[in-house]
């Protein structure tokens, strides 16, 4: 990736969304489904799940305290595409109140320290 100001939409797709998909075939994977009903429940190919679990994709972040909970919570609620839709959701909406960009732009060292620019109304 290049060395750049990333937009927060960005962040969600290149960093968020992949590492909230790793964690939660983590959590279908511990409760004993298999890898290829993980791959068709989140929508991703069986080598994703394998990528995921193995920690060789999305495994630069870690979702700690609320997301996490709510993470494992949503898990268990996936049974087809419209939960997963569903859950997903949810999920991207409590990152973005939890700040998880902030955390990502700071570790990422392309944001000045405390900005807050994504969250300014008007």
């Amino acid at each position: 990736m290049v060395n750049r100001l990333l937009q927060p939409q960005e962040i969600e797709v290149f960093y968020i969304l992949p590492t909230v998909r790793k964690e939660i075939a983590q959590c279908m994977k511990a409760s004993g489904k298999p890898q290829k009903e993980i791959a068709k429940l989140l929508g991703v190919t069986d080598a994703a799940v394998s990528q995921y679990l193995s920690y060789k994709r999305a495994a630069n972040f870690e979702f700690k305290g609320n997301m996490k909970n709510a993470i494992r919570e949503a898990a268990g609620r996936i049974n087809n595409d419209v939960s997963l839709f569903r859950e997903l959701q949810k999920l991207m909406s409590l990152a973005r109140e939890e700040r998880v960009i902030c955390q990502l732009h700071a570790s990422l060292g392309s944001v000045p320290f405390n900005c807050k620019v994504c969250f300014e109304q008007g």
